[in-house]
């Protein structure tokens, strides 16, 4: 009877607790007639189905370049797109991600007979520097999908076979720092020595020294690594944003480190109003709030901080982020969910819940 009685009362706890418990990567139930029932719609939000979660924000030439590949089969637009992307930028790496993305996942939907443009592109056009980085991040995405179920084996030698691609890839483009950031993604899967790593990263920062997505991905890295411990991801990303030049958004990369070391049980309360959070975020706005506007890492920035806002309860800061970011959303948090739509439709639906409840509306969200 004792033991039934311990049940009991440990069932009343989770009871009590779940309202303030919020798993990382949960979605939050919306419920109708309450005031989380605020319609996204009547600011002109994209509905949850339109939106697309291929990439980060708005890019034109991608998506039409994406969509003659996929309907013609034909490579030379992708292979022009890239040759027209400066090596130097964000741009480059984000698209090459983009259609190494689009290419893992045809071969996804159809096993064996998707992607066979990346094919033709590598057969019809083995020098092309372009076709090449793309196919290594292919490897890499295809590596990391098989990380889950397939097996150690699998993984590992999809990644080994990702390496070879990485490096002859960066044959091809000397100058380019693309195929050095694709291998920070090997080098977290196969776990470099740091010393290996290390030369790997000189690689890339003699090429781009102040490149976000380099960053980012050198972060993963160190989280990997040190799984369980925040020192060396916390010091190489406070050192990248003390580093960082005058409109830089790697003043945001400690928010990225505070997202990758989320406790797997986030007490809403005391958490997300700590003040590791409130640096982190303040750090981002500052970031976001300097750059460029035209600067292909923004929305990556905007789109993390919707989560934390939300979480912080921090509503027109929360809906300035929505405002911009609204209709393209792949990227980090929501893309590390199964449906990354779903997952931000309810984040938004929450900001629009919390801007209403403290007087917001429509007319007084800017444009």
């Amino acid at each position: 009877m004792e033991i039934l009685w311990l049940l009991f009362a440990m069932l009343m706890i989770v009871f009590v607790l779940v309202p303030y418990v919020r798993r990382r990567g949960s979605i939050r139930q919306v419920a109708p007639g309450s005031p989380d029932a605020a319609d996204p719609a009547n600011y002109g939000f994209d509905r949850q189905e339109d939106l697309d979660i291929r990439i980060p924000g708005p890019d034109r030439d991608l998506m039409d370049a994406l969509d003659h590949v996929r309907r013609t089969g034909q490579w030379q637009a992708a292979s022009q797109l890239l040759a027209g992307t400066p090596k130097e930028g964000e741009l480059r790496w984000q698209r090459v991600q983009a259609l190494g993305g689009a290419a893992a996942l045809e071969l996804v939907q159809q096993p064996g007979a998707g992607a066979q443009w990346l094919k033709a592109w590598r057969l019809e056009a083995g020098k092309d520097a372009g076709g090449a980085q793309v196919h290594a991040e292919l490897l890499v995405q295809q590596a990391w999908r098989h990380s889950g179920g397939v097996g150690a084996d699998d993984h590992r030698i999809i990644l080994e076979e990702a390496r070879e691609a990485c490096r002859k890839a960066a044959l091809l483009s000397p100058g380019d720092p693309v195929p050095y950031i694709t291998e920070l993604a090997v080098a977290r899967g196969l776990a470099y020595p740091e010393a290996e790593f290390d030369a790997l990263w000189a690689q890339v920062i003699d090429r781009a020294p102040a490149h976000m997505g380099a960053h980012l991905a050198a972060l993963h890295y160190w989280c990997e690594k040190w799984h369980g411990s925040r020192e060396k991801a916390d010091a190489f990303s406070h050192a990248a944003a003390a580093r960082a030049p005058q409109g830089s958004l790697l003043a945001a990369l400690p928010l990225f480190a505070l997202y990758e070391n989320l406790p797997d049980v986030v007490l809403v309360g005391s958490f997300y109003q700590g003040a590791a959070v409130t640096r982190a975020v303040e750090g981002a706005l500052y970031a976001v709030h300097t750059a460029r506007q035209d600067d292909p890492m923004l929305a990556h920035v905007r789109h993390l901080l919707l989560l934390f806002l939300v979480n912080m309860e921090r509503w027109a800061e929360a809906m300035e982020q929505v405002r911009h970011v609204d209709g393209c959303v792949g990227a980090l948090p929501w893309s590390a969910s199964e449906d990354p739509a779903a997952q931000y439709a309810v984040y938004r639906a929450l900001a629009v819940a919390g801007y209403e409840a403290n007087g917001g509306s429509p007319a007084t969200l800017p444009h």
